[in-house]
Order: C-alpha cells, then structure tokens, then sequence
C-alpha cells in the first residue's frame, strides 16, 4: 500500500495502523512526541488501521492545537477514571477539552471538596504510571445502552438514546470506559503534565431544572515546563484580579442593595472611564462621526419591528407607563435609524456615522456576572453607520483600521474572525451571503487573516469579532463590527440615489471598546492597576519630608495643574517611606519629593513608579516629563491627543 507521510512517499502492509507507518516515516524522537494521525479533515487513533482511501497522512504532535486538545480530552477520562475509583458512587456525564484544559461533570451525593481534589489527582498519578492503552470498541446502541444502564450509569444512558444511532463507540482504560467519539492519545502513560485546579456546580445540559452536578476543572499540557508556565501565569492572574484592584485602588464596587451587575463609580474608577471616553469622543469626530443620543426605554412595538422582542427578549428588561408596554434598550440601533430616518436623505449625504456613548441593560444569569467583565449595566461606544452599498468595503476597512490605531496606544495586539448566521436570525439568505460577503471582502482587501466562527453572528447579520492579546496573552473579545441588510429594511430606511429613485442603505454596527465597564475590566488586568501615564486618575503625587515643606508642595501643585497635568499632594505628619509606600501600592506614576535641598533649589525629587530614582529636577523639567510619558503612546501610533 502506497502512502504519503508529512510528504515523505512509503509502502506499507494492508491493514498496518498509522502507528505502523509514522514508525517508518519519522524519527524516534517525532514518533515519541506523535499523539495521533490526520487522514484529510480527520484525526484518528494511531491503533487505527489505515482505511483504504487514505492516500496522505499528518503527524499530530502533542504541542498542537489539536494535540493538545486530544491531551486534554484523555486527561478527563483519565480523571474520571480516578473519580471512579476512589468515590464508585458517583455518576459520570461528560468531560470535554476546554481552553487551556478540560472538566469532568459528575453526579455525587456531596460537593467535592480540595482534599478530594489533591486524593484524585493523585490517584491520577497511578494511573499514569500503570501507563494503560486506551482502546477504542464499537458497540450497537442496544449493547451500549445495556452496558451502562447495568453499570447505574444513567447520563450515559440517556446520552445514547438522544443521539438516536445504530452504533457508538466506546474508550477504555484500565479498568474504565466511556462513551466517546475519540481520538485519545494511546496510552495513559503518556499524560504527565496535569493539574487539577477547581470545582464548582453545574447543571446537567445547563438547564437549572436538571440535576446540579459537580464540575471538577483541570489543565493539562504537553510538557511539564508547558504547565509550570501555565500555572504561573495563572498566579500572576490571581495578582492582576480587577475585583481585587478595584478594590484596592478605590476604582469601584459592587453592593448588594443595588443589585447584581449593577457597578458602583468611585471618583478615581469614575474619572479613568471619563479620560477614555473623552479619548474615544476626540477619535470619532476626527474620523467623520456625529455624537447622537437616544432614549434608555422605547415602545414595545420598536423592539417587536426590530426582531429584538422575539429573537433577544430573554435579554431584555420591560416596564409599563401609561398602561403601555415599553423595552429598556440592550442596543442603541434603534434610536439611530429613527435618526436616520427624521429627514430626507440624498446619496450626497452618506455615509451617516452616528456615535454613542449609551448605556444599555442586558439581563444576564447571575451565575455568569464576573465583576466589570459580566455586568448588567453598561456603557457602550456604540456606532452605526448608514451608507450605499458603494460604500460598504471602505466603510468596514476604515472601523477596523480605527480599532487598530486605538488598541496600538494600549499595547494590544489582535485577532479577526467572522461570525456567521446563528440558527436564530432574521433576514434573508441573500442578505446574509452579501453581508458575509463584505466582511471577507474587505479583511482580505487588508490581508489581514481571520478565521472562520460558524453561527455565531448577531441574529440580524454576521460581524467581524476582533479578540486582542493582553499581557498574559489571554484574549477578549472587545471590538466588532457587524453588517446588517435586514433591519433598514424592516425600518424601511432609504436615500435619494443619483438617479432620484429611493434606495436602501446598509447599515454596519460597530463598537471599538465595546463595553466600557469590560474594557476598564481588561485593562486593570493588562496594566496590573498600573495604568499608563495619560490615562492615570493620578499622575503625580507632592509628598513632602516634614509640615515645613507643605507650602513649597502647595506651590508645586498649583503648578502642576496649571500645566493640565492630574496631581494631589501628600502633606500628612507621616514618615515619607510610609508615604513612598502607600503612592506605589496605589500605582501613582510619579512621587515629587519636597524636602530642604528641593525648597532651596524650586525643584522637586522625582521617583517613578517601579522604584527607579529619576532625582532632582527643576519645576518646568518634572512637569515636561510627566507630559511626554503621557502623550508617547500617541506618538508611537502617529496619533496626538491634548490633555488640558
């Protein structure tokens, strides 16, 4: 039998397994770190014999996307197997890799608790060490279903008789199997780098009317270096906590008596979201935009139009006024095409770019509100722009262009990928082609890559989802901009064309931030509450020696914020290495001591976040140099941006 290995031509024997020909075709040490084989778009065991169609063949290493992937799914069979040993009460359901690792739901009669964790891990450890072959069986239903009823195994049960097949296959190890499509690596021996890292509840098939079952989480890696760089990072993580932070930092808080995902702006948290937002209002008026503002609540029948109250109403909020029913906005499209549609509008006039900063309401679970990542409330820098089709690919390229430029200042660097039309949508196949069309059209028009979300696309169109890369190489979703066909034609919204005729204008919704609460989330974590120079709520603080050099830092003060620069003065009877302290715990960028030698020469001492000792400095120096660390970021993206 001729074959293809990774390119390299081999012969092998009918019915050799694709372990059989990577021994021929690769080195002992490519073999070692192989996990499985790829035949066309699929990955099979490396104890499957080579189907006859398969012509070419791909080794899967272990530190692969989808290598690891297949780690990680054996490592939570590995793990229930454990589970099973050690409590053979419980019930096993389902275990998938996840990002960065895997879960394993079980039904048992109590929580797990963290001894129960450290008492499976280690079990886990044994049965690494038996280092035993996962197999794969196929069974018809009937005997898979009497297989695991007889075991007491319910969920199984009642996952076969869902799946409505002939035949399922089975994995065993040792001395457990699971119902499982594969592939697994082939042998327990060869998942050495794991930790278990969590449990917490959750519904079977996250419905709250089922079960509550116990979800063990881990990680698993390919190498154990691979791990103790995860697990750092993740302590790093805990540190860079934006609950934590905003605590510490006197940003914001969350209170009880308000309600769940409903945040509280403290005066420093209050005035960093007003430097970004002012930053963001500068940018859109020099890219063309025009500042609108609309209502928080409109009329039902608005949301009933727009497909929100049959697509999106598990999301909203509703009220009544004058025994009419009204909708509290999750979105600010709405108001904006009313706008559109107040006067007549000729193709002279477009595009029409409409910018908000519009708080919006979304009803989220309370199990998945995560402090300003996940709230209820939130300001969105919320666009739409109505412009003729003419107009679409540069209308996408310059929003993606403008996220570029912003996230640039920040340091984030980021990923595009389409999202297409969800199972719950409106609008038709043509609209939803030619819109998908456009998104592509113009990424490929930038070379910019991007990869492909099926289904997950706003029920009114696809969008371009933009994930940026924080300092811990973790990703957010932030930016989007989506294409609607659908809603100006449900709004009958139209413009004079050249030929005097009325046409229908498409319309791209887009934020670049997004969530303002998310975005202010994301970056205390990026910045570990260091924030950078400009957008600090402090930039400088006075600290002075004794009480006789208060009136020298009252002076310096003044003069910092003549210069437009934000400073406060620290003139307390306390010791100035406590006050030193106390200005880098709370992650000022720049401590100006006063003290005899500075008094005498009008200067300060200049001390910068992170311990380096700048020294004395004249008045109008320390002020310049405070200014140009806030504005290098603009001048590093060939942007500018005025502080006073």
């Amino acid at each position: 039998m001729e074959l293809s290995v990774a390119g390299q031509p081999i012969s092998v024997e009918a019915g050799a397994s694709f372990a059989d020909a990577f021994k021929q075709a690769l080195s002992k040490k490519q073999f070692k770190e192989l996990v499985v084989a790829r035949c066309g778009e699929s990955l099979l065991d490396l104890s499957t014999p080579i189907p006859a169609g398969c012509s070419s063949i791909e080794p899967v290493y272990a530190d692969s996307p989808e290598g690891l992937d297949v780690i990680r799914h054996s490592t939570a069979h590995l793990m229930a197997e454990a589970v099973k040993k050690l409590f053979p009460s419980a019930k096993v359901t389902i275990g998938p890799a996840v990002d960065n690792g895997f879960y394993y739901d079980f039904d048992y009669e109590r929580p797990f608790t963290p001894e129960d964790l450290e008492a499976i891990e280690g079990e886990m450890l044994k049965l690494v060490g038996a280092d035993k072959a996962f197999a794969r069986t196929e069974l018809s239903s009937a005997e898979a279903r009497a297989k695991f009823a007889a075991e007491g195994e319910t969920y199984k049960v009642e996952l076969i008789d869902d799946l409505g097949v002939e035949s399922v296959s089975t994995y065993t190890q040792g001395g457990f199997t699971d119902l499982c499509r594969g592939p697994h690596v082939p042998r327990t021996g060869l998942l050495k780098a794991f930790k278990l890292t969590s449990v917490a509840g959750a519904y079977w098939r996250g419905d709250e009317k089922n079960p509550m079952l116990q979800r063990i989480y881990g990680t698993a890696w390919a190498t154990p270096k691979d791990l103790k760089v995860y697990l750092e990072r993740i302590e790093e993580a805990k540190k860079r906590d934006h609950r934590k932070l905003g605590v510490a930092l006197d940003l914001f808080s969350f209170h009880e008596d308000v309600g769940g995902g409903m945040v509280l702006w403290h005066p420093k948290g209050a005035l960093t979201r007003a430097i970004l937002e002012d930053f963001e209002r500068k940018e859109h008026l020099k890219r063309g935009y025009q500042f609108v503002q609309g209502p928080l609540i409109l009329r039902r029948e608005l949301w009933e139009k727009s497909g929100h109250y049959d697509n999106y109403r598990e999301n909203m909020y509703f009220t009544e006024i004058d025994e009419q029913a009204y909708g509290i906005k999750p979105m600010n499209c709405l108001s904006h095409m009313l706008i559109f549609k107040s006067r007549l509008r000729s193709y002279r006039d477009m595009p029409q770019r409409y910018f908000e900063h519009g708080v919006v309401h979304r009803h989220e679970k309370s199990g998945v509100l995560h402090g300003l990542l996940r709230v209820r409330s939130f300001t969105q820098d919320d666009a739409h722009i109505l412009c003729r089709p003419d107009q679409l690919r540069e209308e996408i390229i310059g929003v993606v262009k403008f996220v570029r430029d912003v996230m640039d200042i920040f340091g984030f660097n980021f990923e595009a990928e389409i999202s297409t039309r969800p199972e719950k949508s409106i609008g038709s196949d043509e609209d939803w082609e030619r819109a998908t069309g456009a998104l592509t059209d113009a990424l490929e028009h930038m070379d910019m890559p991007y990869a492909i979300n099926e289904g997950d696309g706003a029920f009114y169109g696809p969008k371009i989802d933009i994930k940026i890369k924080d300092a811990l190489d973790r990703s957010w979703q932030c930016a989007t901009v989506q294409c609607d066909f659908t809603l100006p034609e449900r709004f009958d919204l139209s413009y004079i064309g050249e030929d005097g005729n009325k046409h229908r204008p498409v319309m791209l919704h887009r934020v670049i931030l997004g969530s303002i609460e998310r975005f202010m989330g994301v970056l205390i974590e990026h910045f570990a509450g260091a924030f950078p120079v400009w957008l600090a709520p402090v930039q400088a603080r006075v600290l002075t020696v004794t009480d006789a050099h208060n009136a020298h830092a009252e002076k310096v003060l003044r003069f910092l914020q003549e210069q437009g620069i934000r400073a406060e003065a620290d003139l307390r009877n306390e010791k100035l290495g406590y006050k030193v302290r106390e200005a880098q715990l709370e992650r000022i960028p720049y401590m100006l001591i006063v003290g005899d030698k500075e008094v005498e020469a009008d200067g300060v001492n200049v001390r910068v976040r992170g311990g380096a000792d700048v020294g004395f400095v004249a008045l109008p120096e320390a002020a310049k140099l405070i200014i140009d660390a806030a504005q290098e970021p603009f001048k590093r993206g060939g942007m500018s941006y005025s502080f006073s």
